[in-house]
C-alpha cells in the first residue's frame, strides 16, 4: 500500500517527506493508521549512524500509537476501529524457547525491529512511525485498553516498557528502594512506574536543579552524586538501581549505594563505560546488569498497568513538519520530557 513518511536519506541529512510502499497485508497482518508516534533517543542515534548499522532512505518510530483500518482474513484478536499500539519489534521467530515463553525481545534468531531492519518473510525494509500507515502481524500488536490518553500513550511503548521491565525483574513493590540515575525520557518513566509500584524512589543527579521535577513526578527525593558526604551517608540503600544515562559514563560512584545482593540496570547506554571497579562488586555481592525492552505480553501488562494507576508520560506535542528542530533540541536533551508528534499533521502523499 502506497503511503508517506518522513526519512533521512543518510547520516547528515534532515528527514524529510519520503513516499514509499508498504508491504503487502498477509492473513495475519492488521493496517493501522498512526495516529501518535513517540520520539525516542534511539531513533536520533539511528539517524546519524550513532551505533554503525543504520540503512538509508530510514523511516524511524517505534513509539507507535493508531487505529486498525483494515484486518486479515486469519485476524482475531481485533477489529476495525480498534485502538492498538505497537513498539520496538514487529516479528519474532516465535518457536525458540525464548519466544515460547513471551521474552520475544530474546529471540534466540534476533527479533525483526520495527525500522532500520528485514521482514522475515520478504526480506523487504521495515519502515517505522513517523509515517501515515503501518502494517504489523497481529501478534505484535498491544491493545490500547480504555482510558488511556492516546495521545499522551505513545512513549510507553520504548520508554515505558524498557523501565517496566526490570522493575519487574528485580520484583520491585511496597518497602523496594529504587534509585533512578537520569531524568529524561527514560528516567521520568522509571520514577512514575516505581512510585506506581509502592516503591521508595530516589532520583539521583549531579546537582539539586531537577529536584523539584522529581518530587513532582512522584520521587521520594533527589541524592546528589556530586555531594561526597551524601553519597557516602547513602551507602547500601537501594535494592535497585535504574540507570538510564544514554551515553558512556562512569558507574563506580554508584556501586557502592547498593545493599547486599543489590543491582545497577542499564538501560540508556549501548556501548561502552567507563572502566568499571569489581571492589564494591565483590565485596557487597553487587551486580550490574543489562536490561532491553519486554516481551509482547509483560508490554501489554505495563498498559494494563498505567491505564489503572493513571501513568503517563510527560509530553510536548509537535507536528510532523517540526521533527528536524525536535531532533536538535533532543540532543541538547531540551524536552520534558517526550516528544509525541501528531500524525494528523503529516501531509497528504499528493502534496508531496
Amino acid at each position: 500500500m502506497k503511503t508517506i513518511g518522513f526519512a533521512c536519506t543518510s547520516a547528515d541529512t534532515p528527514l524529510a517527506p519520503f513516499r514509499f510502499e508498504r508491504r503487502a497485508p498477509r492473513a495475519n497482518d492488521i493496517v493501522m493508521e498512526v495516529l501518535y508516534c513517540g520520539i525516542c533517543h534511539s531513533d536520533l542515534h539511528q539517524a546519524r549512524n550513532d551505533w554503525g548499522w543504520s540503512q538509508y532512505p530510514l523511516v524511524p518510530g517505534h513509539e507507535i500509537v493508531g487505529r486498525v483500518i483494515a484486518v486479515g482474513n486469519a485476524v482475531k484478536r481485533y477489529k476495525i476501529g480498534d485502538h492498538v499500539a505497537v513498539g520496538c519489534m514487529v516479528d519474532s521467530c516465535q518457536h525458540c524457547d525464548q519466544c515460547r515463553k513471551g521474552e520475544e525481545q530474546l529471540c534466540r534468531e534476533g527479533n525483526t525491529q520495527t525500522y532500520n531492519d528485514k521482514d522475515r518473510i520478504t526480506g523487504e525494509r521495515t519502515y517505522g512511525g513517523y509515517s501515515k500507515h503501518l502494517v504489523v502481524r497481529e501478534e505484535f500488536a498491544l491493545r490500547v485498553p480504555d482510558g488511556l490518553d492516546l495521545s499522551k500513550a505513545a512513549p510507553l511503548l520504548c520508554a515505558g516498557i524498557t523501565t517496566y521491565s526490570p522493575l519487574r525483574t528485580w520484583n520491585v513493590g511496597p518497602g523496594s528502594r529504587v534509585g533512578v540515575i537520569g531524568l529524561g525520557g527514560l528516567g521520568h518513566m522509571a520514577v512514575k512506574l516505581a512510585a506506581a509500584m509502592g516503591a521508595d524512589v530516589t532520583v539521583l543527579s549531579r546537582t539539586k536543579e531537577k529536584e523539584t521535577d522529581a518530587l513532582a513526578l512522584g520521587a521520594d527525593r533527589l541524592l546528589v552524586s556530586t555531594d561526597e558526604a551524601a553519597m557516602i551517608k547513602a551507602a547500601n540503600s537501594f535494592d535497585l538501581i535504574i540507570d538510564t544515562v544514554p551515553v558512556k559514563h562512569d558507574i563506580n560512584p554508584y556501586l557502592p549505594l547498593l545493599d547486599v545482593d543489590g543491582t545497577l540496570v542499564l538501560v540508556g547506554q549501548i556501548g561502552p563505560l567507563a572502566e568499571p571497579s569489581t571492589v564494591p562488586l565483590l565485596l557487597g555481592r553487587r551486580r550490574v546488569a543489562g536490561s532491553p525492552i519486554g516481551g509482547i505480553a509483560e508490554t501489554q501488562e505495563m498498559l494494563n498497568f498505567c491505564a489503572k494507576k493513571n501513568v503517563l508520560p510527560d509530553v510536548e506535542m509537535i507536528r510532523m513538519d517540526q521533527i528536524n528542530e525536535a531532533f536538535v533540541r533532543l540532543e541538547r536533551a531540551d524536552v520534558r520530557y517526550r516528544f509525541v508528534i501528531d500524525m494528523a499533521s503529516m501531509p497528504a502523499p499528493e502534496a508531496v
